[in-house]
């Protein structure tokens, strides 16, 4: 990381990994952090150690407020857009323009709040949703990209965006496609539902799907290592990065890991069937993350290892 870069934006900086992120960069006492988030997904509460901290300023506010963005994100170095709306398992019951309201039209508010208060730095976390589906391991040179879900495709159109701006208006960019991040301040996902289902009913777990389904998991502060890592080998242009593992883990595997952590030992698995768990689900999720590797950085955790650390994270704030 720049030394001189010490006054960070970010956006979503309340939420699940934004807020580790605001954690890990008032770890340096040179560090201004300023965070920009309307609490729709995020809590105050993940921030709310940094309250009493004079290089911490918490701004409750919409990024639809291009005005309000613009003056708030005046004399700042480098912006982490975080916000976003993930919801991609439940799309098909949600409005079709959510993601374009919540995603591509914040992103681009925020590149324009950048060209006009000069920023030139931004971090973008994008995600795996991008590439679709195959039984190819996905690089970050995989194509032609065709998401299925509108998840996915806000996040493409979003790299575009950023894209442009670069060629356009000198934005240097950092887009990392995440897969799945997990650990300590989640409110969503397998591990999530699979703790919130088990203690309402502990003798039973439904499992989406036929359990069979492979994903690679990364604990959230390897995820963090990663985008510094990045940030400090990597200069300018439009760099894009896989943040995965090698390895994954199946689905009916983490059901079993809970049910462990949890000390129930007498569970019934039941599945709803077919080889997705949602209608755009990607059955099995390969990464391939050599380019990061070249760098020098890769996962310590295992796949696996994340998951169990994950949620054990989660059962300690229960």
């Amino acid at each position: 990381m720049d030394k001189k870069n010490s006054n960070f934006f970010i956006t979503g900086g309340a939420g699940f990994i934004g807020s580790h992120l605001v954690d890990r960069l008032l770890n340096k006492k040179q560090n201004k952090v300023t965070v920009f988030d309307n609490l729709a997904n995020g809590d105050r509460k993940h921030i709310s150690i940094h309250e009493s901290n004079p290089n911490f300023k918490f701004i409750e506010a919409d990024l639809n407020n291009i005005k309000q963005l613009k003056s708030s994100m005046r004399g700042h170095d480098i912006v982490f857009h975080f916000a976003a709306n993930t919801d991609n398992r439940n799309e098909i019951d949600l409005p079709t323009d959510l993601q374009i309201k919540e995603n591509i039209q914040n992103t681009y508010n925020v590149l324009e709040s950048m060209r006009l208060n000069n920023i030139i730095k931004m971090v973008f976390p994008s995600s795996s949703t991008v590439y679709g589906d195959s039984k190819e391991a996905f690089s970050e040179s995989y194509g032609p990209l065709l998401p299925t879900s509108l998840y996915g495709a806000s996040k493409l159109t979003g790299e575009a965006f950023i894209s442009s701006f670069h060629f356009l208006f000198g934005i240097n960019a950092w887009i990392f496609r995440f897969s799945n991040i997990v650990g300590s301040r989640m409110n969503h996902g397998v591990i999530f539902d699979f703790i919130e289902k088990l203690s309402n009913d502990p003798t039973t777990l439904e499992i989406l799907g036929d359990g069979e389904q492979r994903k690679p998991f990364v604990h959230v502060d390897e995820c963090i290592d990663a985008i510094f890592h990045s940030l400090s080998s990597v200069k300018e242009g439009i760099n894009v990065f896989n943040i995965g593992s090698t390895a994954s883990t199946c689905i009916k595997d983490i059901g079993k890991m809970v049910a462990q952590e949890m000390d129930l030992t007498n569970v019934k698995y039941k599945f709803t069937g077919g080889n997705k768990g949602w209608i755009n689900d990607v059955p099995v999720l390969k990464f391939n993350v050599n380019k990061l590797k070249t760098l020098g950085w890769s996962a310590r955790l295992t796949s696996d290892q994340a998951v169990i650390n994950s949620i054990k994270d989660l059962l300690n704030e229960k």
